[in-house]
């Protein structure tokens, strides 16, 4: 119980910034319903409570599992073994990720939702196979991070605006909270396996490139079928008038997001049964401790899940819509950048990720570094995303220039910072941005009359990107802190041997001095 006591102060400290600020904006420029600020409340708790259960179960769970696997799988020395079971567990994890149906849901005029998540799901599947040996034969990350982004940026321009951002935003919600976890944990254990120095820096740049296979996968998918567009699908607008109302809007999302919840959990729960008949990795305490893991797991992401986009929802679409009402929408700039800096720090996948580099880093880069350039990162793409909504700027003028310029810090930072990086940009971009900021941002843009697909749309691809660069940055303070270090220990100890030295000779002139005053005395 002190585990999951703990997970719930770090939770509260998490999401209490976010709760502030939309109260306070709920009572000066964005006046809210009173049913609307009834389930944001209850949003809250449902995340606060969520989110401590899942990281709890996620620890005893899904990380272990996942590593054990990896180092189990790596172990073995079978190429092909590796290649398939990562190419199955890429599919696995991914066809029933919610973020992932969330998104699929929210475009379904534009494409088929089953054609969407399987074209995801094996891109997903691919990419982490590519990973997972990438890990195995040590190819370097940033050339392949160049080469399969080239190929994407290439295949974007044979398609229409509303399909590219579709397309380069399904990268960014495909690494949500049921992926992370699991296939960076399969990262860290292959890595474990290879027993070799340079196996802490291997093991991060996993989520990074499955966040890229969506974004290929999809841009096929559009020139295979043809796309000429994109389309947003209708939702639902619920009217609150009573608490009644509230209670019976959240026991919709209840029952609507246990199946959905549980289906994904079901093929990850069967690999892991047929896992351990197979190999006897787990004793049976252990087994006992991952089985109430996943069960923690699974009612952490129901109440997660319908928080969020229960009380989350339409909260982000008042914001939006009331923002672009003032100067043009321009308030929507720095609003999106202070929830931005704060939103990023309740992704339940953000505190795997921050975990996972103290560790594997044996605490020499702290969570709260990987944190903090997190925040900074996801604030100035909210920024970006906001001016895209006011002037109808292209995301190709972003995301190009943006990746350049992340693929050329890679050349200058230290190797573990460009895994952690890539992998930053997928987790960032996670149940939040696709609960809270994407319909605020959709809000925003139909309040102000643009295109949702073409300028609403884009946003995750831009939170996605964004910590890339910033986590670099922090990368190359870090190595330049270190070389200043290293050049003081360097001046301190042929400061330390010239004073010795001079010590030596004073000590050499004394004897001579005082051997030459005996013999006068003799």
């Amino acid at each position: 119980m002190s585990l999951i006591k703990d997970k719930i102060v770090e939770s509260l400290k998490s999401v209490l910034p976010i709760a502030l600020i939309v109260l306070l904006l709920s009572v000066t420029v964005v006046p809210m319903s009173t049913g609307d600020m009834l389930l944001f409340i209850i949003g809250v708790v449902c995340l606060v409570f969520g989110m401590s259960l899942f990281t709890a179960g996620a620890e005893m769970s899904m990380q272990p599992l996942g590593s054990k696997i990896g180092s189990t799988v790596a172990g073995s020395g079978k190429v092909w073994l590796i290649a398939f079971v990562s190419f199955v567990i890429g599919i696995i994890v991914t066809v029933s990720e919610p973020d992932l149906v969330i998104l699929a849901e929210q475009v379904s005029k534009s494409v088929a939702p089953l054609l969407l998540i399987l074209t995801v799901s094996v891109g997903v599947g691919v990419f982490l196979m590519i990973a997972v040996l990438r890990i195995v034969f040590g190819w370097n990350l940033k050339y392949m991070m160049i080469a399969f982004y080239t190929v994407a940026f290439v295949l974007s321009f044979f398609l229409p605006d509303g399909f590219k951002t579709l397309a380069f935003d399904s990268g960014g919600v495909t690494t949500g909270p049921m992926t992370v976890p699991f296939i960076m944990s399969i990262g860290a254990g292959v890595s474990a396996a290879k027993s070799s120095a340079d196996n802490r820096d291997d093991s991060f740049g996993i989520t990074g490139l499955c966040s890229i296979g969506p974004i290929i996968a999809v841009l096929v998918l559009g020139i295979v079928v043809g796309a000429q567009g994109g389309e947003v699908g209708e939702e639902t607008v619920e009217i609150i008038e009573t608490t009644r109302d509230g209670a019976w809007v959240y026991l919709q999302g209840f029952a609507k997001h246990v199946p959905d919840v549980g289906i994904a959990l079901l093929p990850m729960a069967l690999f892991a049964a047929i896992f351990q008949l197979v190999s006897r990795a787990f004793t049976k305490v252990q087994m006992i401790r991952l089985s109430i893991g996943i069960v923690y797991v699974f009612v952490g992401l129901t109440v997660f899940l319908t928080g969020a986009n229960v009380g989350f929802v339409p909260t982000g679409t008042a914001i939006g819509t009331s923002l672009a009402g003032y100067f043009y929408g321009i308030p929507l700039i720095p609003v999106g950048m202070l929830l931005g800096f704060f939103i990023v720090k309740a992704e339940p996948s953000v505190y795997v990720l921050n975990k996972l580099v103290e560790n594997m880093s044996a605490g020499a880069i702290s969570g709260k570094t990987t944190g903090f350039g997190l925040s900074v990162g996801v604030a100035a793409a909210l920024g970006l995303a906001a001016v895209r909504i006011i002037t109808g700027l292209n995301i190709m003028w972003i995301l190009i220039p943006g990746y350049i310029l992340a693929l050329g810090l890679s050349f200058f930072v230290p190797r573990i910072f460009v895994g952690i990086s890539f992998d930053s940009g997928g987790v960032a971009s996670g149940t939040m941005m696709s609960a809270f900021v994407l319909p605020l941002c959709i809000g925003a843009c139909e309040a102000l009359g643009g295109d949702v697909m073409i300028d609403a749309f884009g946003c995750v691809a831009l939170v996605a990107m964004a910590p890339i660069i910033s986590i670099q940055l922090c990368g190359l303070a870090y190595k330049l802190k270190s070389d200043h270090r290293a050049r003081r220990f360097v001046m301190a100890k042929e400061t330390f041997v010239d004073y010795k030295y001079e010590m030596n000779e004073a000590r050499v002139e004394s004897a001579k001095k005082r051997r030459g005053e005996e013999r006068v005395d003799g």
